[in-house]
């Protein structure tokens, strides 16, 4: 039985299209920079949000109206649900999906039985890859709904907290090998504090490179070759978690030794929380060769949390695109929907519309970026700005030929320092919005 049986496969019909269950800038097979437009974004659907958002917040119940699925934790509704989502993603044509373990399959009674559930359902979400040729761009573990996490799951002051959150991603980990997952993300939910009075901050850390640790050790032992990335934010739930944004997880993934294991899941609301724009954090972490996959989306600047909206400005589009296209792309990550539809936006239809919406702006991102790439006027505007540290004594202090003391003789003989041109901030946004207008 359809799930969305009124919905047919969402085909690109060009800019001046006005159907709304079409694409619009999204051409799977359009090439740009060498590549389709499929293989740049690598598109995919989020399993929690999608299929598991009911449109509940602090004030009120659920809105959503999902006929496929009766409320109930059973193994059986999750299969259903399962099948349903394929739907959804066949008909976006979305190429990947994404989840948490307890997103597609219902925490049992013991941890034997939540394992013997998520096999159960990864049973049909195999046979659905298999039939529909949808893959898996990750896995994770949920370690921060369950009670049991509420100190952390590897930072947890419990060790029996630890022991269960190393064998739910032991698990989780099987489950994404098994399926093909070309990823697999830790995203420390509750790796935190909330107060310092009562938390030794040093140990929790070395606890969390421990676990890390065994992670890379299990993924050898199991033969699993994906990328592993840590997604980071700044806040929610904790006060202060300690994966706060790009710098703060490289510079931990550098202390413990773990940087050759690791690349960065970025997410644009979680770049806006730690007071980034996500160039910024896509731009510092490609510097650090360290730029793995994106969550797509966007918050509402005014509000002071995390909203998960679908991004569909094409300012911040081109943004984020121009910097990914700077670093040679996603590599085995993708442009991944954490996103959810609005709690007033309940229909079945409305979860069409908002990735349509969104994978439209992200494929106009791609196309301005690559006009701006291909004209070159940011690249020669920056070379022509950093010009005096390619001769003279720009080029000597890059190469380490000289101190402070040859630095001072330099200038003492010099005199002054050669005039400062403009940054001319101005005119290169009114560039940006040319391209805009243009493409």
């Amino acid at each position: 039985m359809s799930a969305f049986p009124d919905i047919p496969t969402i085909q690109y019909e060009g800019p001046q299209s006005d159907n709304p269950l079409a694409f619009r800038w999204y051409n799977p097979a359009e090439v740009g920079e060498g590549k389709t437009m499929k293989d740049h974004l690598r598109f995919s659907i989020v399993y929690w949000h999608t299929f598991r958002g009911t449109g509940s917040d602090p004030f009120g119940a659920g809105t959503a109206d999902r006929p496929w699925d009766d409320g109930s934790e059973s193994v059986e509704n999750a299969q259903r649900r399962a099948r349903a989502a394929f739907e959804l993603f066949e008909k976006l044509q979305a190429p990947y999906y994404a989840f948490h373990d307890r997103d597609v399959a219902p925490e049992g009674a013991s941890l034997g039985e939540s394992h013997s559930n998520f096999d159960a359902v990864a049973d049909v979400l195999e046979e659905e890859q298999k039939r529909s040729g949808v893959k898996l761009l990750w896995g994770t573990a949920n370690m921060f709904s369950n009670p049991r996490f509420m100190h952390g799951a590897a930072t947890s002051s419990n060790a029996d907290v630890f022991a269960y959150a190393a064998a739910q991603v032991k698990k989780a980990m099987e489950v994404t090998h098994r399926l093909g997952g070309e990823n697999y993300v830790f995203w420390g939910g509750r790796e935190g504090y909330q107060n310092l009075y009562n938390t030794d901050m040093k140990r929790e850390l070395d606890h969390l490179g421990a676990f890390f640790h065994m992670a890379v050790d299990y993924a050898k032992q199991i033969g699993f070759t994906g990328q592993f990335l840590i997604e980071p934010k700044p806040k929610e739930p904790t006060k202060h978690q300690y994966d706060s944004d790009a710098a703060a997880c490289l510079n931990f993934l550098r202390a413990y030794d773990l940087l050759d294991h690791f690349k960065l899941n970025l997410e644009t609301n979680h770049a806006t929380l730690a007071g980034h724009e996500m160039m910024h954090e896509i731009d510092y972490t490609g510097s650090q060769g360290a730029l793995g996959s994106i969550d797509a989306n966007t918050g509402d600047m005014l509000l002071g949390w995390d909203t998960d909206q679908f991004a569909t400005d094409y300012y911040l589009t081109t943004q984020t695109m121009y910097y990914i296209l700077k670093y040679g792309g996603l590599g085995s990550g993708g442009v991944n929907f954490d996103a959810k539809v609005r709690r007033e936006s309940f229909e079945p239809i409305d979860l069409f519309y908002a990735h349509i919406g969104s994978m439209d702006a992200f494929a106009k991102g791609l196309k301005v970026a690559a006009a701006i790439r291909a004209d070159r006027g940011l690249d020669d505007f920056i070379a022509q700005r950093y010009s005096t540290w390619d001769e003279g004594i720009g080029a000597k202090i890059e190469s380490g030929q000289v101190g402070f003391a040859e630095l001072e003789a330099y200038m003492l003989e010099k005199g002054e320092v050669t005039p400062n041109v403009s940054g001319r901030q101005e005119l290169l946004e009114n560039l940006i919005n040319r391209y805009l207008d243009r493409v």
